[in-house]
This record gives structure tokens, sequence and C-alpha cells, in this order.
């Protein structure tokens, strides 16, 4: 199978370890036929951000997932001035593009896998109980060769490899003139055939009295 293209959502990096994961989980993609494309990483346009993400995934098999810490706050309040009031205390969270992108690979329905660094506050998209897998890690390299690391990116690429073969099917069956007269009769309903094959009795037999009325004996 050719390559397939994915969908990386990753925040801009703040630090030198940051950065090497991303590059470390880029080319474990690309060791895996998989190639990651992340707006404002390796894509660029003169659109809006959010319509560049949008055509992006257009072309995309799949969509990962990489919450890295983007904002920290030693403390703060939550629903201040209110009666649930209470103190939050050492919070982690990544960029909101992660949320953005993720609903929109979700509305897309493109297989997803969510990769969260440890201590990132897990909330909306990030939150472990939907659709998909969410991985906590360490951001090193170690991850990369844990046996949940690869036994979820493997279980990840069968679906993005499935919808990469649907999809183009869907595709070609759009186009009639692309499929084979094999694909063509396997879409069609049996009543359908029978309908098409008695057309074509119906056709033959006019051509046969057609053909004798001109025909002038010798």
């Amino acid at each position: 199978m050719d390559s397939l293209k994915i969908f990386l959502s990753v925040g801009g990096t703040a630090n030198e370890k940051q950065e090497s994961f991303i590059q470390a989980i880029e080319e474990r993609l690309r060791s895996e036929n998989l190639i990651p494309n992340t707006v404002g990483r390796n894509q660029f346009s003169v659109d809006s951000p959010l319509k560049a993400v949008i055509e992006c995934m257009k072309t995309s098999s799949g969509a990962m997932i990489i919450a890295l810490e983007r904002t920290y706050f030693p403390y703060g309040i939550e629903k201040r001035g209110g009666p649930k009031e209470s103190e939050l205390k050492e919070k982690r969270y990544a960029t909101p593009w992660n949320q953005i992108e993720a609903a929109l690979a979700y509305s897309k329905g493109l297989p997803i896998m969510i990769i969260v660094e440890e201590g990132i506050q897990e909330e909306g998209l990030l939150e472990k109980g939907y659709d998909w897998y969410v991985m906590a890690v360490k951001p090193d390299f170690s991850t990369l060769n844990s046996k949940e690391f690869n036994g979820v990116l493997a279980s990840w690429k069968k679906k993005v490899e499935a919808f990469q073969i649907e999809n183009a099917k869907d595709s070609r069956t759009s186009d009639l003139s692309l499929l084979t007269t094999g694909e063509f009769l396997r879409l069609l309903k049996p009543s359908q055939i029978w309908a098409i094959l008695a057309a074509l009795a119906s056709l033959l037999a006019g051509a046969f009295a057609l053909g004798a009325n001109f025909h002038t004996p010798k």
C-alpha cells in the first residue's frame, strides 16, 4: 500500500525535549509508511489556520493528537465567586488546538489516536471514555519502545488503512467511468441486473428484427 497521509495535531514545541519527542514520533510514523502533516509545522497556507486544518484533513486517513504542556498554573481558582469555587494547584494544559483538531477529525470519521503528556489536564476530547484510546506518556524516547505504544499504534494503523481503502472505494464508485465491469456489477442489486439483461435482450431482438426487414434475397 502507498504511503498514507496522517494529520498530526501538535502545538508549537516549548523546549528541546518536546521537539525531540515530536521528531521521534514523526520518524516512527514515516517508518510505518504514514506521512505526518501538521499545519504550521510542515504544512503552510495563506488561508486562516482553521481552514488550512480542514483542507489538510481532507487528504488524511487518520489523526494523531499529541497533547504536550503549553500552559502551567502554579495556583488558580475555578468558578471564582460561586458556591462551587475551588482552588487549582499545579495545573498544566495543552494547546486548545488539540481539542479543535480532535473534534474536526472525529466529525470527519478519521481514526484517532491520542497521546497526552503525563500531568496534563485531561478534559474535553483528551479525556478517556470516548471512541478512541487516550494514552498518558512521558515525552521521551522510551515511550516509543513500550508495549502499550506499539500495541495501540498497530491497532490504530489498521483502522487508518481500512479507512483509506473504504475512502478510495467510495471515491471510485462515485465515478462510474473508473469502474471495471466486475466492480460495476457488484454495485447492482439482483433486480437491477435482471432489468439490464432484459433491456439487452430486447435491444438484441429489435436488432435482429430490423436486420430481417432489410435483408434482400439473392
